[in-house]
């Protein structure tokens, strides 16, 4: 593990100035970063083409969701397990191996003619970069001395906020301008730089095959089968009616036994895979509410938006990622000032005003009528940016900070494991939640209706003659109350969101505040 030098004592016995970090070690902080971005980008780059490639590959609308959910499945698995695959095989062997397999399993998805193969490809994709999420907080780490942390730190806190937001303005583009293909392809010349920015970067560490041996195989498994299993309900569970379907009581046994084999590790390995006592301390488990909640907002809003405006104001995949866009726009304009600002902000203040501030982002959005373009959005994108950035950063110091140091790998798969799990949460909520509302909404509307009412009569009767006849005109009206019902229920559910992360800020009185000028090491 290579160090940074700590401050040596002058002639006089001053203390000099620390050693600053190499140019290998900023080269080693732009791989981490670009591989975070790169698969944080990837779990939404398909979104906007989703409908293209159905299409093409002869996958139903049902089936088609499995090419996003494989890879956030895959994802949320081996996020928590790259600690230990960094032990087990050093962290440039481990960074190499994942690159490479990404580059291959992207190619394997531009190609796919059918959804079995674009399925294996995703699910490879999703293994692949949920390595690279945590490791890119572990070089940070490993590479720079504690006083350039927080640079390091914001960069990789931008490229975390900046990959979902960049994924549907990249992904609606290329399939727009291009083909679907190339959402897939544009990862190749990614990877092959990032790989020889692994080498540069990074020294090479021997693999420590006792690992192998000693390794929580009851936790390894257990996380694999929990998570998994978990995840897959979450995102299935709506369009398969819950527990009607014996899919989902068969994945839910699966869920019960994989965290059954999980926690057995936890008790009686010598060296169980993850720390999940972490969450016992209150400090790092209002840190992981916290992130579950940042997740929600996150993911949720990126899964409501877009259908927003494909349903209300038929926009196509590329508008609609430009106007998902502007939540990224904040960590590129806080950039220059985020390393100060860790150096300087009270985590309490700065996370807490975060958390606000996404909550406030959700309450702009509760008003939107059947008027309502993307530029409805402007501003709550923008809230929700700056929100986003101060939580996401503040966060990431804080899950180091709550730890000892030589948990901090834990401790980060954790967090990142937590908040992906966030957007799973909010995704499978937000499908039942949508369901019963706009059902709701419909109903009281219909209730208000009166047959006999001499306005809704002269309505009809107008109608009629503008479409052609009475049965024209009542699915007009029908058609008139589904949209309506629809809008009133994204508004419910930008409420609900808002609300939910409100709940959490009094989390923050649990987190411990930095000494003011000093950064912190994950050594």
């Amino acid at each position: 593990m290579t160090e940074a030098a700590p401050a040596q004592a002058g002639p006089t016995g001053a203390p000099t100035k620390p050693q600053n970090a190499d140019v290998t070690a900023w080269v080693a902080v732009v791989a981490g970063a670009l591989g975070a971005m790169l698969a944080t980008l990837d779990i939404s780059i398909v979104n906007s083409a989703l409908p293209v490639i159905q299409g093409e590959i002869g996958a139903t609308g049902t089936e088609g969701t499995w090419i996003a959910t494989s890879f956030l499945v895959a994802e949320i698995v081996v996020i928590p397990l790259s600690a230990w695959l960094e032990r087990l095989f050093g962290l440039r062997t481990l960074l190499i191996i994942a690159v490479t397999a990404f580059t291959g399993f992207s190619i394997l998805c531009g190609i796919a003619t059918d959804l079995t193969t674009m399925i294996i490809g995703r699910t490879g994709q999703g293994f692949m970069g949920g390595v690279l999420i945590p490791t890119a907080m572990t070089i940070v780490a490993k590479r720079l001395p504690p006083h350039q942390q927080p640079i390091g730190m914001a960069l990789f806190g931008m490229t975390v906020v900046l990959g979902p937001v960049m994924g549907p303005l990249i992904g609606g583009w290329l399939t727009e301008n291009l083909s679907w293909h190339y959402a897939f392809f544009v990862n190749v010349p990614v990877c092959a730089t990032l790989l020889l920015l692994l080498f540069v970067g990074l020294p090479h560490e021997k693999p420590n095959w006792e690992y192998l041996t000693q390794a929580d195989w009851a936790g390894i498994l257990g996380m694999i089968l929990g998570l998994g299993g978990l995840t897959v309900v979450l995102e299935e569970g709506h369009r398969e009616e819950w527990f009607d379907s014996s899919l989902i009581r068969w994945l839910t046994l699966i869920t019960v036994i994989g965290f059954a084999s999980l926690i057995y590790g936890q008790l009686y390995a010598s060296k169980p895979v993850l720390k999940l006592r972490l969450l016992l301390s209150r400090q790092f488990g209002s840190v992981a509410v916290m992130a579950l909640a940042l997740g929600m907002v996150m993911y949720g809003s990126i899964y409501v938006i877009p259908q927003f405006l494909a349903i209300i104001s038929d926009y196509n995949a590329f508008q609609t990622g430009l106007v998902i866009f502007w939540m990224g726009v904040p960590a590129f304009l806080l950039m220059p000032v985020l390393p100060f600002m860790i150096r300087r902000v009270d985590i309490r203040i700065a996370v807490g005003a975060g958390m606000l501030l996404m909550a406030l982002s959700c309450f702009v959005s509760t008003s939107l009528t059947a008027e309502s373009g993307g530029a409805v959005f402007t501003e709550s994108q923008l809230i929700r940016g700056v929100g986003m950035i101060l939580a996401m950063m503040f966060l990431n110091q804080a899950t180091v900070a709550s730890v000892a140091k030589d948990e901090a790998g834990d401790a980060s798969g954790i967090f990142n494991a937590a908040r992906n799990l966030g957007g799973s949460f909010a995704l499978a909520g937000l499908a039942s939640f949508q369901d019963q509302r706009t059902w709701h909404h419909s109903r009281r509307m219909e209730e208000t209706l009166n047959a006999n009412s001499v306005s809704l009569q002269s309505y009809l009767d107008s109608l009629a003659r503008t479409f052609g006849g009475m049965d024209e005109a009542m699915a007009v009206l029908d058609r008139t109350i589904q949209r309506e019902a629809f809008v009133m229920t994204y508004n419910d559910v930008f409420f609900v969101m808002g609300l939910l992360t409100v709940i959490t800020v009094p989390l923050v009185v649990f987190l411990k505040p930095l000494p003011k000028n000093v950064s912190l090491s994950m050594h």
